[in-house]
């Protein structure tokens, strides 16, 4: 039961991986598995086969969900916006107060601790304003360099790592968002190759810095991660909002 549940898991942080607007590193706190995602990785050789009854099943649904249900999560977004994203709030909101409660007990807060989650919120804010701005100024079409695509993959590995900060929205930004998802539908492993390398190569370091930050810093770096939670919700708003004139 547990294996399909993070095949299911891994799906839906493969979607994440491709849609605007949607991080995976979000989706792994709502679901409770981020740090163990992280110790299951960098830690794989202490005990592989732990570690590998954790990780093949969510490896198994990430890679359907970007390669075999990529088309139908973006005809779900395209045709049916709304109510998907107020899925995605939902769930979101759901989180938030188990997460809180996780991060630290009364006697352990800090009103200082509100300024990490204020800095990365307005940071996820951010970004997601430069989403929306080259979502709408379109992308280059030029084929690029392996280096650049390397380099493209590298830069990605904080959105899927980092929660909060969205890939596409990196992507948008270096204007190869349209040349990855084409990559992706066609598998054209010439653009895919070098930023896989990149994505694995980036992710690995990510990982390593924020699990540092987790031992050393746990109450402040769960802080910081509530406000990228919390500035995913953003974009999300106007959606419930229309979902409340519809009704």
């Amino acid at each position: 039961m547990l294996f399909f549940k993070n095949i299911l898991f891994g799906i839906i942080l493969g979607a994440g991986a491709i849609l605007p607007g949607i991080s995976s590193g979000v989706l792994c706190v709502i679901f409770g598995i981020y740090e163990k995602l992280l110790n299951s990785i960098l830690h794989f050789f202490k005990d592989i086969k732990k570690n590998l009854l954790f990780l093949f099943p969510l490896a198994i649904g990430g890679f359907l969900g970007i390669f075999l249900l990529g088309n139908v999560l973006s005809f779900l977004f395209s045709n049916f916006e709304t109510p998907m994203k107020c899925i995605f709030l939902c769930l979101i909101l759901w989180s938030l107060p188990s997460l809180f409660r996780t991060t630290c007990s009364k006697k352990d807060f800090r009103l200082h601790y509100l300024l990490y989650t204020i800095f990365t919120f307005l940071l996820t804010f951010t970004l997601l304003q430069f989403e929306n701005y080259f979502s709408s100024n379109g992308g280059t079409t030029t084929a690029p360099s392996f280096t650049f695509l390397f380099f493209c993959g590298f830069l990605m590995s904080a959105g899927i790592v980092i929660p909060g900060v969205s890939s596409t929205a990196i992507l948008m930004c270096l204007g190869i968002y349209t040349i990855y998802l084409q990559a992706i539908a066609y598998l054209q492993f010439s653009i895919l190759l070098p930023m896989v390398i990149g994505i694995l190569l980036g992710s690995f370091i990510f990982m390593i810095g924020i699990q540092y930050f987790l031992k050393h810093y746990r109450i402040p770096t769960f802080f910081a991660i509530i406000g990228f939670v919390v500035g995913s919700i953003v974009p999300l708003l106007p959606s419930l909002w229309n979902l409340f004139i519809i009704i």
